[in-house]
């Protein structure tokens, strides 16, 4: 047993193909047998977060159903957690890298890329939190074997839904695009009203981006409770190119 408790369901996404995922039973699964995810600075009560589906993880996959196709473009999804809008995408035959801080989170993308009869995906390890700088002096080795590839490159899009969960005084997250961002960059970002874009707005706009924002009032389904949040849509003029990590296979 892997000391926590699973659910397999049919996951509706508006403008796309249904998703069969596997995800965690609730809030309250926990196991961490080996301190990774303690090391990385995820709590307990945070631990279960990555493994749920989120209604603004939906609404970044529906977002992702209905955005036009670019040839060549390269795209990454930032905070993944299931990964549904990597799943869409990829789905779509875009080149996507679906990227996490959750030592389990790839293992998680396998096993619904598998369910959903899709090939293999890449996948990184992507923390832009203050456990980051601690993790430089782990071997590559060692570091992939447990986390898996770090990210590294540049993408045309970086895509996250409720990555302003907390304050950001240091920056780490506008840090962390700017270090991915290609020189002409689009960021797309669902946030549900947390109060915490003022910051982050003004961290984009000294890199060079311009915002456009656009008000999502609805459920993903008539089932599904209110939503209020926004898609912050974040656009750089300027050209140059990176390379993708690891694949989830």
């Amino acid at each position: 047993m892997p000391g926590y408790l699973l659910k397999h369901e049919i996951i509706e996404v508006i403008g796309a193909a249904s998703l069969n995922i596997r995800s965690l039973l609730d809030r309250q699964q926990f196991a961490d047998p080996l301190g990774d995810a303690q090391g990385l600075g995820i709590s307990s009560a945070a631990w279960p977060l990555f493994g749920l589906v989120w209604p603004s993880g939906l609404h970044l996959a529906a977002a992702m159903a209905i955005r036009p196709l670019r040839v060549a473009e390269r795209i990454l999804e930032i905070g993944c957690g299931l990964g549904l809008a990597s799943l869409v995408a990829h789905r779509r035959g875009v080149d996507v890298t679906a990227s996490d801080c959750h030592p389990l989170a790839g293992s998680f993308l396998r096993e619904n890329l598998r369910l959903n009869e899709l090939p293999p995906m890449p996948y990184c390890h992507g923390h832009w939190g203050a456990q980051e700088a601690s993790m430089e002096d782990l071997q590559v080795d060692t570091h992939q074997a447990v986390f898996g590839p770090k990210v590294k490159g540049l993408f045309d899009l970086i895509i996250g839904s409720d990555v302003l969960y907390e304050r950001d005084d240091a920056g780490v997250l506008s840090s962390f695009i700017g270090r991915h961002g290609a020189p002409v960059c689009e960021v797309m970002i669902i946030d549900p009203n947390r109060g915490n874009r003022s910051p982050f707005h003004r961290r984009m706009a000294a890199m060079g981006y311009t915002l456009n924002e656009t008000p999502i009032r609805r459920p993903q389904s008539v089932e599904d409770s209110p939503y209020s949040g926004r898609l912050l849509h974040y656009r750089r003029v300027a050209s140059a190119a990176g390379s993708p990590c690891g694949s989830a296979s």
